[in-house]
Protein backbone atom coordinates (compact mmCIF):
# COMPACT_ATOMS: atom_id res chain seq x y z
CA UNK A 1 0.00 0.00 0.00
CA UNK A 2 1.23 3.43 -1.41
CA UNK A 3 2.39 5.84 2.40
CA UNK A 4 0.89 8.77 0.73
CA UNK A 5 -0.24 10.26 -2.52
CA UNK A 6 -0.35 13.44 -1.73
CA UNK A 7 2.94 14.41 -4.01
CA UNK A 8 1.52 12.74 -6.78
CA UNK A 9 -1.69 14.39 -6.68
CA UNK A 10 0.53 17.70 -6.57
CA UNK A 11 1.61 16.41 -9.91
CA UNK A 12 -1.53 17.09 -11.22
CA UNK A 13 -2.86 20.13 -13.32
CA UNK A 14 -5.51 22.14 -12.41
CA UNK A 15 -6.52 23.15 -15.91
CA UNK A 16 -9.17 21.73 -17.90
CA UNK A 17 -8.17 18.69 -20.43
CA UNK A 18 -8.85 19.23 -24.23
CA UNK A 19 -11.60 16.57 -24.86
CA UNK A 20 -10.74 13.55 -27.43
CA UNK A 21 -13.08 11.23 -28.62
CA UNK A 22 -14.33 8.79 -26.40
CA UNK A 23 -12.61 5.47 -26.71
CA UNK A 24 -14.53 2.21 -28.23
CA UNK A 25 -14.37 -1.27 -28.17
CA UNK A 26 -13.11 -1.00 -32.07
CA UNK A 27 -11.26 2.62 -31.07
CA UNK A 28 -9.87 1.52 -27.51
CA UNK A 29 -7.41 4.85 -26.00
CA UNK A 30 -4.74 3.75 -24.55
CA UNK A 31 -4.08 4.81 -20.94
CA UNK A 32 -0.49 4.10 -19.46
CA UNK A 33 1.22 0.62 -18.32
CA UNK A 34 1.75 -0.52 -14.99
CA UNK A 35 4.59 -3.35 -14.12
CA UNK A 36 4.37 -4.38 -17.55
CA UNK A 37 0.49 -4.33 -18.03
CA UNK A 38 -0.96 -2.23 -21.06
CA UNK A 39 -4.27 -0.77 -19.85
CA UNK A 40 -6.32 0.36 -23.06
CA UNK A 41 -9.94 2.68 -22.17
CA UNK A 42 -13.30 0.94 -24.00
CA UNK A 43 -15.84 2.73 -23.10
CA UNK A 44 -16.36 5.75 -20.97
CA UNK A 45 -19.11 4.41 -18.43
CA UNK A 46 -19.79 8.35 -16.24
CA UNK A 47 -18.62 11.43 -16.92
CA UNK A 48 -19.36 13.98 -13.78
CA UNK A 49 -19.74 17.46 -13.45
CA UNK A 50 -16.30 18.05 -11.82
CA UNK A 51 -14.43 16.11 -14.72
CA UNK A 52 -13.63 12.92 -12.64
CA UNK A 53 -14.92 9.70 -15.45
CA UNK A 54 -15.25 6.15 -14.85
CA UNK A 55 -14.00 3.73 -17.67
CA UNK A 56 -14.13 0.46 -18.58
CA UNK A 57 -10.64 -0.52 -19.56
CA UNK A 58 -8.92 -3.97 -21.26
CA UNK A 59 -5.51 -4.86 -19.45
CA UNK A 60 -2.93 -6.78 -21.54
CA UNK A 61 0.31 -8.32 -20.36
CA UNK A 62 3.01 -6.81 -22.80
CA UNK A 63 5.56 -10.08 -21.74
CA UNK A 64 3.10 -12.93 -22.54
CA UNK A 65 -0.19 -14.45 -24.72
CA UNK A 66 -2.57 -14.22 -21.44
CA UNK A 67 -6.01 -13.60 -22.79
CA UNK A 68 -6.84 -9.10 -21.50
CA UNK A 69 -9.02 -9.09 -18.51
CA UNK A 70 -11.49 -6.19 -18.16
CA UNK A 71 -10.60 -3.49 -14.81
CA UNK A 72 -11.84 0.33 -14.35
CA UNK A 73 -10.46 3.52 -14.23
CA UNK A 74 -10.95 6.11 -12.37
CA UNK A 75 -9.86 9.59 -13.53
CA UNK A 76 -9.89 11.91 -10.55
CA UNK A 77 -11.08 15.61 -10.83
CA UNK A 78 -7.92 17.45 -10.23
CA UNK A 79 -7.90 19.25 -6.26
CA UNK A 80 -7.29 22.78 -6.30
CA UNK A 81 -6.00 23.06 -2.53
CA UNK A 82 -3.51 21.50 -0.37
CA UNK A 83 -6.03 20.24 1.66
CA UNK A 84 -8.00 18.87 -0.98
CA UNK A 85 -5.08 16.88 -2.40
CA UNK A 86 -4.67 15.59 1.22
CA UNK A 87 -8.03 14.51 1.85
CA UNK A 88 -8.18 12.74 -1.75
CA UNK A 89 -5.05 11.05 -1.10
CA UNK A 90 -6.16 9.61 2.20
CA UNK A 91 -9.47 8.00 0.86
CA UNK A 92 -7.45 6.55 -1.76
CA UNK A 93 -5.24 5.03 1.27
CA UNK A 94 -8.02 4.09 2.52
CA UNK A 95 -9.22 2.12 -0.34
CA UNK A 96 -6.35 0.19 -0.44
CA UNK A 97 -6.51 -0.88 3.12
CA UNK A 98 -9.79 -2.52 2.39
CA UNK A 99 -9.40 -5.98 1.28
CA UNK A 100 -12.39 -8.63 1.14
CA UNK A 101 -13.71 -11.00 -0.95
CA UNK A 102 -17.11 -8.78 -1.13
CA UNK A 103 -15.58 -5.70 -1.90
CA UNK A 104 -14.79 -4.08 -5.30
CA UNK A 105 -10.88 -4.25 -4.71
CA UNK A 106 -8.46 -0.78 -5.72
CA UNK A 107 -5.49 -2.01 -7.51
CA UNK A 108 -3.05 1.18 -8.65
CA UNK A 109 -2.94 4.49 -8.68
CA UNK A 110 -0.91 6.23 -12.04
CA UNK A 111 -0.62 10.24 -12.92
CA UNK A 112 -1.15 10.29 -16.41
CA UNK A 113 -1.31 13.27 -18.80
CA UNK A 114 -1.72 15.57 -15.77
CA UNK A 115 -4.29 13.97 -13.89
CA UNK A 116 -4.39 10.81 -11.31
CA UNK A 117 -5.91 7.77 -12.30
CA UNK A 118 -6.81 4.76 -10.09
CA UNK A 119 -7.67 1.24 -11.63
CA UNK A 120 -9.99 -0.74 -9.65
CA UNK A 121 -11.86 -3.93 -10.01
CA UNK A 122 -14.74 -4.24 -12.34
CA UNK A 123 -17.63 -6.58 -11.49
CA UNK A 124 -18.90 -8.60 -14.59
CA UNK A 125 -22.50 -8.51 -14.24
CA UNK A 126 -25.26 -5.26 -13.15
CA UNK A 127 -25.41 -3.34 -10.27
CA UNK A 128 -28.27 -3.44 -8.21
CA UNK A 129 -29.89 -0.10 -9.39
CA UNK A 130 -29.98 -2.06 -12.97
CA UNK A 131 -31.35 -4.74 -11.53
CA UNK A 132 -34.46 -2.41 -9.20
CA UNK A 133 -34.65 -0.74 -12.55
CA UNK A 134 -35.31 -4.24 -14.76
CA UNK A 135 -37.43 -5.26 -12.03
CA UNK A 136 -39.59 -2.44 -12.23
CA UNK A 137 -39.83 -2.62 -16.16
CA UNK A 138 -40.55 -6.49 -16.00
CA UNK A 139 -43.86 -5.55 -13.41
CA UNK A 140 -41.84 -7.52 -9.89
CA UNK A 141 -38.48 -7.03 -7.57
CA UNK A 142 -36.28 -9.49 -7.63
CA UNK A 143 -37.03 -12.72 -5.36
CA UNK A 144 -36.84 -12.73 -1.85
CA UNK A 145 -34.32 -15.21 -1.43
CA UNK A 146 -31.62 -12.94 -3.45
CA UNK A 147 -32.34 -9.96 -1.73
CA UNK A 148 -31.60 -11.76 1.51
CA UNK A 149 -28.49 -13.10 -0.30
CA UNK A 150 -27.05 -10.15 -1.52
CA UNK A 151 -28.13 -7.66 1.46
CA UNK A 152 -26.08 -10.42 4.03
CA UNK A 153 -23.05 -10.36 1.57
CA UNK A 154 -22.85 -6.58 1.71
CA UNK A 155 -23.83 -6.74 5.33
CA UNK A 156 -20.81 -8.85 5.29
CA UNK A 157 -18.26 -6.65 3.60
CA UNK A 158 -19.65 -3.45 5.68
CA UNK A 159 -18.33 -5.23 9.07
CA UNK A 160 -15.32 -6.16 7.37
CA UNK A 161 -14.19 -2.18 6.84
CA UNK A 162 -15.99 -1.53 10.12
CA UNK A 163 -13.52 -3.81 12.05
CA UNK A 164 -10.58 -2.85 9.91
CA UNK A 165 -7.31 -1.36 12.00
CA UNK A 166 -4.26 0.25 11.62
CA UNK A 167 -0.49 -1.21 12.13
CA UNK A 168 -1.14 -0.83 15.61
CA UNK A 169 -4.80 -2.77 15.98
CA UNK A 170 -6.04 0.77 16.82
CA UNK A 171 -9.44 0.75 14.92
CA UNK A 172 -9.71 3.02 11.71
CA UNK A 173 -13.90 4.05 12.49
CA UNK A 174 -14.01 3.34 8.93
CA UNK A 175 -17.85 4.12 7.98
CA UNK A 176 -18.79 4.01 4.17
CA UNK A 177 -21.82 6.55 4.25
CA UNK A 178 -22.76 5.98 0.82
CA UNK A 179 -24.47 2.36 0.47
CA UNK A 180 -26.35 3.02 -1.91
CA UNK A 181 -27.57 0.47 -5.20
CA UNK A 182 -25.33 1.76 -7.39
CA UNK A 183 -22.16 0.82 -5.44
CA UNK A 184 -23.20 -2.98 -5.25
CA UNK A 185 -22.72 -5.05 -8.22
CA UNK A 186 -23.28 -9.04 -8.61
CA UNK A 187 -21.03 -11.01 -10.95
CA UNK A 188 -21.51 -13.62 -13.52
CA UNK A 189 -20.11 -16.30 -10.67
CA UNK A 190 -22.97 -14.61 -8.20
CA UNK A 191 -20.60 -12.46 -6.07
CA UNK A 192 -21.37 -9.90 -4.43
CA UNK A 193 -18.98 -6.78 -4.50
CA UNK A 194 -19.50 -3.79 -2.33
CA UNK A 195 -17.35 -0.74 -4.11
CA UNK A 196 -16.62 2.87 -3.76
CA UNK A 197 -15.55 4.41 -0.24
CA UNK A 198 -14.78 7.70 -1.71
CA UNK A 199 -17.36 9.33 0.62
CA UNK A 200 -16.42 7.00 3.60
CA UNK A 201 -15.61 8.81 6.76
CA UNK A 202 -11.99 7.02 9.12
CA UNK A 203 -9.76 7.91 11.89
CA UNK A 204 -6.85 7.69 9.33
CA UNK A 205 -4.53 9.76 11.11
CA UNK A 206 -3.88 12.77 9.80
CA UNK A 207 -6.95 12.61 8.35
CA UNK A 208 -8.49 15.91 6.70
CA UNK A 209 -11.91 16.51 7.71
CA UNK A 210 -15.55 17.32 5.57
CA UNK A 211 -17.01 20.60 5.66
CA UNK A 212 -19.16 20.77 8.76
CA UNK A 213 -22.03 21.43 6.89
CA UNK A 214 -21.26 19.55 3.54
CA UNK A 215 -23.09 15.86 2.84
CA UNK A 216 -21.06 13.18 1.60
CA UNK A 217 -22.94 10.12 -0.89
CA UNK A 218 -26.39 10.00 -1.69
CA UNK A 219 -28.93 11.26 0.70
CA UNK A 220 -31.50 9.44 -0.51
CA UNK A 221 -30.01 6.42 1.64
CA UNK A 222 -28.36 8.75 4.35
CA UNK A 223 -28.90 7.92 8.24
CA UNK A 224 -31.32 10.29 10.52
CA UNK A 225 -28.10 11.06 12.54
CA UNK A 226 -26.31 11.58 9.73
CA UNK A 227 -28.34 14.62 8.49
CA UNK A 228 -28.89 15.62 12.11
CA UNK A 229 -24.83 16.35 11.98
CA UNK A 230 -24.82 13.88 15.21
CA UNK A 231 -22.14 11.30 15.71
CA UNK A 232 -21.85 8.84 13.62
CA UNK A 233 -21.18 5.03 14.29
CA UNK A 234 -21.16 1.83 12.09
CA UNK A 235 -25.27 1.67 13.09
CA UNK A 236 -25.34 4.58 10.36
CA UNK A 237 -24.26 2.35 7.71
CA UNK A 238 -27.06 -0.64 9.10
CA UNK A 239 -29.14 2.06 8.46
CA UNK A 240 -28.60 2.86 4.74
CA UNK A 241 -28.55 -0.83 4.22
CA UNK A 242 -31.81 -1.09 5.54
CA UNK A 243 -32.90 1.74 3.17
CA UNK A 244 -31.11 -0.34 0.03
CA UNK A 245 -32.84 -3.38 1.07
CA UNK A 246 -36.65 -2.09 1.40
CA UNK A 247 -36.02 -0.94 -2.87
CA UNK A 248 -34.34 -4.22 -3.63
CA UNK A 249 -37.35 -6.32 -1.97
CA UNK A 250 -40.32 -3.94 -2.86
CA UNK A 251 -38.72 -1.89 -6.11
CA UNK A 252 -39.62 1.52 -4.49
CA UNK A 253 -37.73 3.64 -2.37
CA UNK A 254 -38.36 3.75 1.23
CA UNK A 255 -39.12 7.57 1.17
CA UNK A 256 -42.16 9.81 -0.76
CA UNK A 257 -40.31 12.92 -1.13
CA UNK A 258 -43.99 14.65 -3.10
CA UNK A 259 -46.16 14.99 0.22
CA UNK A 260 -42.97 16.48 2.74
CA UNK A 261 -43.97 19.35 5.08
CA UNK A 262 -42.61 22.38 4.61
CA UNK A 263 -39.16 22.79 6.29
CA UNK A 264 -39.25 24.56 9.37
CA UNK A 265 -37.38 28.02 9.69
CA UNK A 266 -34.77 26.63 11.97
CA UNK A 267 -33.70 23.47 9.71
CA UNK A 268 -29.53 23.57 9.34
CA UNK A 269 -28.32 24.41 6.52
CA UNK A 270 -26.58 21.46 4.04
CA UNK A 271 -25.28 20.85 0.59
CA UNK A 272 -23.96 17.91 -1.30
CA UNK A 273 -21.13 17.33 -3.16
CA UNK A 274 -23.11 15.16 -5.78
CA UNK A 275 -26.53 15.69 -7.45
CA UNK A 276 -28.90 13.24 -5.00
CA UNK A 277 -31.41 10.43 -5.79
CA UNK A 278 -33.90 12.91 -3.75
CA UNK A 279 -33.54 16.42 -2.71
CA UNK A 280 -31.48 17.32 0.33
CA UNK A 281 -33.87 19.44 1.79
CA UNK A 282 -37.09 17.22 1.71
CA UNK A 283 -34.97 14.17 3.17
CA UNK A 284 -33.91 16.15 6.16
CA UNK A 285 -38.22 17.00 7.21
CA UNK A 286 -38.48 13.36 6.58
CA UNK A 287 -36.09 12.45 8.49
CA UNK A 288 -36.51 14.48 11.50
CA UNK A 289 -40.03 12.58 11.96
CA UNK A 290 -39.31 9.48 10.66
CA UNK A 291 -40.57 6.24 12.61
CA UNK A 292 -42.07 2.27 12.59
CA UNK A 293 -45.16 3.07 11.23
CA UNK A 294 -43.38 4.56 8.24
CA UNK A 295 -41.27 1.01 7.13
CA UNK A 296 -44.32 -0.66 8.05
CA UNK A 297 -46.03 0.89 5.34
CA UNK A 298 -42.84 0.24 2.74
CA UNK A 299 -42.52 -3.30 3.99
CA UNK A 300 -46.38 -4.38 4.81
CA UNK A 301 -46.10 -6.73 2.04
CA UNK A 302 -42.92 -9.08 3.45
CA UNK A 303 -42.85 -11.94 5.16
CA UNK A 304 -42.46 -11.56 8.95
CA UNK A 305 -39.06 -12.92 8.89
CA UNK A 306 -37.62 -9.94 6.42
CA UNK A 307 -40.20 -7.13 8.21
CA UNK A 308 -38.82 -8.04 11.96
CA UNK A 309 -35.37 -7.76 10.10
CA UNK A 310 -35.88 -4.37 8.40
CA UNK A 311 -37.76 -2.49 11.44
CA UNK A 312 -34.96 -3.49 13.53
CA UNK A 313 -32.03 -2.16 10.63
CA UNK A 314 -34.27 1.21 10.07
CA UNK A 315 -34.90 2.23 13.94
CA UNK A 316 -34.60 6.43 13.65
CA UNK A 317 -32.75 5.94 16.93
CA UNK A 318 -29.09 3.75 16.25
CA UNK A 319 -29.01 2.77 19.70
CA UNK A 320 -32.08 0.40 18.78
CA UNK A 321 -30.84 -1.10 15.66
CA UNK A 322 -28.83 -4.00 14.99
CA UNK A 323 -25.38 -3.17 16.77
CA UNK A 324 -22.67 -4.58 14.34
CA UNK A 325 -23.15 -4.93 10.79
CA UNK A 326 -22.51 -8.63 11.53
CA UNK A 327 -25.78 -9.22 13.78
CA UNK A 328 -27.71 -8.00 10.22
CA UNK A 329 -25.92 -10.56 8.45
CA UNK A 330 -26.64 -13.03 10.76
CA UNK A 331 -30.52 -12.34 10.75
CA UNK A 332 -30.75 -12.33 7.11
CA UNK A 333 -28.64 -15.61 6.79
CA UNK A 334 -31.25 -17.22 9.65
CA UNK A 335 -33.91 -15.70 7.30
CA UNK A 336 -32.67 -17.51 3.94
CA UNK A 337 -31.54 -20.55 5.36
CA UNK A 338 -34.99 -20.64 6.82
CA UNK A 339 -37.27 -19.87 3.78
CA UNK A 340 -35.02 -20.22 1.36
CA UNK A 341 -32.20 -23.53 1.54
CA UNK A 342 -29.79 -23.71 -0.84
CA UNK A 343 -30.09 -20.58 -2.40
CA UNK A 344 -26.26 -19.30 -3.29
CA UNK A 345 -24.19 -17.74 -5.69
CA UNK A 346 -25.29 -19.68 -8.40
CA UNK A 347 -28.48 -19.19 -8.27
CA UNK A 348 -28.00 -15.56 -7.29
CA UNK A 349 -26.62 -15.50 -10.37
CA UNK A 350 -29.18 -17.03 -12.82
CA UNK A 351 -31.66 -15.09 -11.40
CA UNK A 352 -30.06 -11.58 -12.39
CA UNK A 353 -29.02 -12.76 -15.64
CA UNK A 354 -33.46 -13.75 -15.75
CA UNK A 355 -34.25 -10.82 -14.43
CA UNK A 356 -32.21 -8.45 -17.32
CA UNK A 357 -33.33 -10.37 -20.03
CA UNK A 358 -37.37 -9.73 -18.39
CA UNK A 359 -36.66 -6.22 -17.84
CA UNK A 360 -34.90 -6.01 -21.44
CA UNK A 361 -38.27 -6.22 -23.55
CA UNK A 362 -38.54 -2.79 -22.56
CA UNK A 363 -35.25 -1.71 -23.06
CA UNK A 364 -35.36 1.21 -25.34
CA UNK A 365 -37.96 2.98 -23.48
CA UNK A 366 -36.55 2.63 -20.04
CA UNK A 367 -32.66 3.45 -19.13
CA UNK A 368 -31.04 1.13 -16.85
CA UNK A 369 -28.45 2.28 -14.18
CA UNK A 370 -25.46 1.58 -16.55
CA UNK A 371 -27.03 3.22 -19.13
CA UNK A 372 -25.63 1.15 -22.29
CA UNK A 373 -23.64 -1.16 -20.61
CA UNK A 374 -26.08 -3.33 -20.91
CA UNK A 375 -27.57 -2.06 -23.84
CA UNK A 376 -26.04 -4.84 -26.22
CA UNK A 377 -24.28 -6.68 -23.66
CA UNK A 378 -26.74 -9.72 -22.93
CA UNK A 379 -24.49 -12.17 -25.63
CA UNK A 380 -21.43 -10.76 -24.18
CA UNK A 381 -22.26 -11.97 -20.99
CA UNK A 382 -23.40 -15.60 -22.78
CA UNK A 383 -26.89 -14.59 -22.03
CA UNK A 384 -28.45 -14.45 -25.75
CA UNK A 385 -30.56 -18.16 -25.44
CA UNK A 386 -32.18 -16.88 -22.55
CA UNK A 387 -33.43 -14.07 -24.27
CA UNK A 388 -35.08 -16.59 -26.70
CA UNK A 389 -36.77 -18.57 -24.03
Amino acid sequence: MPDTTTDDLARTEASPRRRQLPPTRERPVHLFTIDGIRYEAVRELVLMPTGELLMLAQRFPEHDNALPGFCLVRRLANPSTYLKRKRLGEEIQLAFRLRHPAIAQVFHRKVHQGALHVVMESVAGPSLETLVSAGVVRGRPVSEAFALYVGAEIAEALQHAHMLTDATGQSLGVIHRDVNPRHVYVGTQGEVKLANFGAAYSLVVGRAESPANLVRGDVAYASPEYLARAPLSPRSDVFSLGVLLVELFTGKHLFDVEDVPLPPANLRYLFTEIVSSLPLTQMQVLLASFGPEDVEEAVASLSADVKAMLHVALRANPEERFATAADMRDAMRVALAKRHPGYGRQEAAAEWAQVLVEGSVLRDDVEFGEGDLFGNGLDAYGLEDLEEE
